[in-house]
């Protein structure tokens, strides 16, 4: 892996985790502000729990060592959450000020998950 590649990677990861793990916490202590926007979805309020545990543990997952099945579990699980509120937000008529969030951090494991080191994919031999 080049330098180029490495630094391209930890910075795409690190925003990544920042990124969810922070709407993670939000989802978790129910801000007034997600529910109202989880409900304007069409969302029960319970989904926010199941979204943000998801997420806290997604970014463990994509920063320890090792356990390269489970870190794609959690990159899929990011990309299927991010497309998930993407569509959900256009289906609402939403614009682009709450497209915004979702498409960076969908960007943001799309590029982390391309620029991996090879000790992070899975391996077949």
């Amino acid at each position: 892996m080049t330098k180029r590649n490495k630094i391209i990677y930890w910075i795409a990861t690190c925003w990544l985790a920042l990124g969810m793990f922070s709407t993670g916490i939000v989802q978790l202590i129910k801000m007034k502000e997600e529910t109202d926007a989880m409900t304007l979805l069409g969302y029960p309020a319970y989904l926010l729990s199941i979204l943000g545990t998801w997420k806290l543990l997604g970014v463990i997952a994509i920063l320890i060592p090792k356990f390269a099945l489970l870190k794609e579990w959690a990159y899929a699980g990011f990309f299927f959450a991010m497309t998930g509120a993407i569509v959900s937000h256009l289906v609402i008529g939403n614009g682009a000020k709450e497209l915004f969030g979702p498409t960076l951090l969908l960007v943001l494991t799309i590029v982390s998950w391309l620029f991996r080191p090879e000790s992070r994919k899975l391996q077949f031999n």
